[in-house]
């Protein structure tokens, strides 16, 4: 706490207040309940799960309404709140193959197995103000929407079967935990994709715009996009076998590249991969594109010099809280250092000026 001027903490607690305040609003409109931020800002609530590293719809929710909306800031909070929890254990892998979808599609393959499935999208509305919405009535019941109960294999094993894209690369060794572990350079795709996880998706949105555009030549195509629910189990050492303890909501991307081939590889597809809590499509395209670009050195590729391909810029630079709080700690008081500054500026000008006066002389 910054207490260097008199009466500081006095300060700082009356705009603790006024903050309190203004996060009320006018009382004549009633306040918004930690439920209906759950329901009704869904998509806000998975950002700030996914990019607070924890699953928990109701304690996102309440972020968000603490930090009157800021995004970022709810993600501060949970990430926060996530480093006082008890750690039991890890879960088993989660099986995608077996997700309950509620929206799958292809942007390579009209007549998949499974079907394409919209689900709930904005692709195809119209960007139109709906004033509907500013009537202040329920809108009636959707019809229920069910998962898809027919099985949906992952599309990119019809390309493996005929060999078409590379085979995915499996490790039985432990990946290293980026919660719990600081991140070290050069990083394995595991931690890589872990960072990605929970960067910043307007910051990874931007680089994978970038490489669309031709900086690291990465046009890819949308092999998969799935959203649905998965179990989770956890192995119980007392039982000796693993049981399921819940299910959580998951986006899902898997884009197809192009790749020329090399000295010991035929022309095949290379994969981008993308896997983000809730429903978080633009963020899980957005992370399989930068993926992609960050494997070119593994693939055999020659380094474009793109922004998005140099590992360091990407992992050091998508964190938004480290962003955040490395931007917003120069708002606070640094008279000190300051004072310094501009003893040394106003030395520069004076030494500046007697040397132009020696000269005329």
């Amino acid at each position: 706490m910054y207490v260097a001027v008199k009466g500081g903490e006095r300060a700082i607690e009356n705009a603790h207040a006024f903050l309190a305040d203004e996060r009320r609003g006018d009382r004549s409109v009633a306040d918004l309940s930690v439920a209906q931020i759950r329901e009704q800002l869904a998509l806000a609530v998975n950002r700030v799960m996914a990019e607070g590293s924890l699953y928990d719809p109701d304690l996102a929710a309440l972020a968000i309404k603490q930090a009157r909306g800021d995004l970022i800031e709810a993600i501060f909070l949970i990430r926060a709140y996530r480093t006082t929890l008890p750690r039991f254990g890890a879960t088993e892998p989660v099986d995608t193959g077996a997700m309950d979808c509620i929206r799958r599609i292809s942007a390579t393959f009209k007549d998949a197995p499974g079907g394409q499935v919209l689900g709930p999208t904005f692709d195809y509305t119209h960007r139109l103000l709906d004033f509907k919405l500013m009537a202040e009535r329920d809108t009636p019941p959707a019809p229920d929407a069910e998962p898809q109960a027919e099985a949906m294999p992952h599309i990119m094993e019809f390309l493996n079967k005929d060999g078409l894209i590379e085979a995915e690369a499996h490790s039985n060794s432990q990946p290293s935990d980026l919660t719990r572990v600081p991140l070290e350079l050069p990083a394995s795709r595991a931690l890589r994709l872990q960072s990605l996880a929970r960067g910043d998706e307007g910051f990874l949105l931007g680089l994978a715009y970038s490489t669309q555009r031709g900086y690291a030549r990465n046009h890819a195509f949308v092999g998969e996009l799935r959203i649905g629910t998965c179990s989770i189990a956890m192995e119980v050492p007392e039982l000796g076998f693993s049981v399921e303890i819940g299910e959580v909501t998951l986006t899902e991307c898997e884009t197809v590249n192009q790749f020329k081939g090399s000295k010991t590889e035929p022309a095949q597809f290379t994969r981008g991969y993308g896997l983000v809590f809730g429903q978080t499509e633009r963020k899980a395209i957005s992370m399989a594109l930068v993926d992609r670009a960050l494997r070119w050195r593994e693939l055999g590729e020659e380094d474009a010099g793109a922004p998005t391909q140099d590992e360091e810029f990407v992992l050091s630079h998508c964190d938004n809280i480290q962003a955040t709080g490395f931007l917003e700690h120069i708002k606070l008081p640094h008279y000190v250092d300051f004072q310094s500054e501009l003893e040394l500026v106003r030395r520069l000008r004076a030494g500046a000026s007697a040397a132009r006066s020696e000269a005329l002389e």
